[in-house]
């Protein structure tokens, strides 16, 4: 999913009223399977659309979003 996808997605969780978290990469360095700019968001209820790690922290974000 491309990164306006992540925020037209994110817009209509808000909509619904839902709560929602976006994360954004915003710097790299080594191999980062993503690059600056790639966006997560996640609501509520856990579901999340994005990628900023390729799969390895999406736990981990998802978490953080959470709280």
């Amino acid at each position: 999913m491309d990164d306006d996808h992540v925020l037209e997605q994110a817009e209509a969780w808000l909509a619904q009223g839902r709560k929602v978290a976006l994360a954004t990469v915003v710097k790299t360095w080594g191999s980062a399977p993503r690059p600056a700019g790639s966006q997560l968001a996640i609501n509520d209820q856990g579901a999340f659309v994005g990628s900023v790690s390729g799969g390895c922290i999406e736990g981990a974000v998802a978490a953080e979003a959470q709280q």
